[in-house]
């Protein structure tokens, strides 16, 4: 089986207040995934549940995202997520803590029987 790329998305989410690296991870997927429309899969007929989508997360601390929250949240296809050093905390001096922010690039792949390749 040959994977083909079919859609890059990237995005960015953030928990401004509880700094919790998975929210932030959450949000950023869920940005990644609303810039995007796969109407060609049902042109095409191509079965959803076959897409291979990849998920990169990007945090200040990696550790600390559950990966299979960011992979259930996908609503279709099989997610695999791995999680880098990246993102960004920001320090708030007064009330302790960071604002977290997430970046993520969410790929799709499909098999290029299902594109006459």
């Amino acid at each position: 089986m040959a994977l083909k790329r079919i859609i890059l998305e990237m995005g960015h989410g953030n928990d401004m207040h509880g700094g919790d690296y998975t929210k932030a991870a959450l949000r950023a997927v869920q940005d990644c995934i609303h810039h995007s429309s796969l109407i060609f899969l049902r042109t095409l007929k191509i079965d959803v549940s076959a897409l291979e989508i990849e998920v990169t997360i990007g945090v200040q601390k990696p550790e600390m995202v559950d990966q299979e929250k960011v992979a259930a949240s996908l609503p279709v296809g099989k997610a695999t997520v791995k999680v880098v050093k990246g993102g960004l905390d920001v320090p708030d001096d007064e009330r302790g803590g960071a604002t977290v922010i997430a970046t993520a690039g969410v790929a799709v792949r499909v098999d290029e029987k299902h594109l006459g390749a």
